[in-house]
């Protein structure tokens, strides 16, 4: 019954005034409630009602982003999912490199943490790794401060919440990671600090990234640091109004 009405509701554009009324008995769905994601790329994967916003579950999430990751990530590929969330797209990767893939997911916020296992679980994901950290410059500790909402927590010097960090070149030289076909990075704010503690993987791997930056400065930073790395860089298709999305490949 709830998955016939919320495929109901998923067919009224969420922009005019019907679909946004229709959409009000989402938020009445119990947050532990688990239902089948509705259509797109991750048509049919369980996900958990409160773990993100109603657009997760109808599978409209960033679905340019999501069209995007299907046509650029490739049976047994290698991704990087900096900045996991609850593992939406996790669970897309996952689905897209298939058996004979790896997915490593980075996360630091335990909530989110909780509910990305949780996902994992649901759907079998055998072939993603999780590391409970936020991904800098360098490895180590630093303090968090979660945001208004789930996805909006981040490095902060006074943060309540002490995490640990890693950078993916440490991780690299350690042998503790493969090197990837694709970089998701969505960490609000601290985008240039994952990429300058990535600079060895991006120069051998020389991976697709495609990547949040939140704020001009950032975004102007990142589009530097790439193209100095040899990098093409666009705008994503669909941006968002709130931050830029961009893709680079290696030119």
């Amino acid at each position: 019954m709830v998955p016939a009405v919320l495929r109901a509701i998923q067919a009224v554009p969420a922009s005019s005034a019907l679909g946004s009324w229709l959409r009000r008995p989402l938020r009445l769905l119990p947050r532990s409630a688990v239902l089948p994601v509705l259509t797109g790329p991750l048509r049919g994967a369980r996900w958990i009602a409160g773990a993100g916003n109603q657009s997760c579950l109808l599978g409209t999430f960033e679905l340019p982003k999501q069209r995007l990751f299907r046509d650029l990530v490739q049976p047994g590929g290698v991704v990087l999912d900096v900045g996991a969330h609850a593992g939406f797209y996790t669970l897309l990767f996952s689905r897209l490199v298939g058996p004979l893939g790896t997915v490593v997911a980075f996360e630091p916020l335990p909530e989110n943490l909780h509910r990305l296992r949780a996902h994992l679980g649901l759907n079998g994901a055998a072939n993603v790794r999780v590391v409970p950290a936020a991904v800098g410059e360098a490895p180590g500790t630093a303090t968090f401060a979660p945001g208004p909402n789930s996805y909006t927590g981040a490095l902060h010097p006074a943060g309540p919440l002490a995490v640990p960090v890693v950078s993916l070149d440490h991780l690299r030289r350690e042998g503790e990671l493969p090197g990837p076909d694709l970089l998701k990075i969505d960490v609000e704010g601290a985008e240039v600090e994952v990429l300058r503690g990535a600079l060895d993987v991006l120069r051998a791997a020389r991976p697709v990234v495609v990547l949040a930056t939140h704020g001009a400065a950032a975004d102007r930073r990142c589009r530097e640091l790439l193209g100095g790395l040899g990098y093409a860089v666009a705008p994503v298709e669909g941006d968002p109004l709130e931050w830029s999305e961009l893709m680079a490949r290696p030119a």
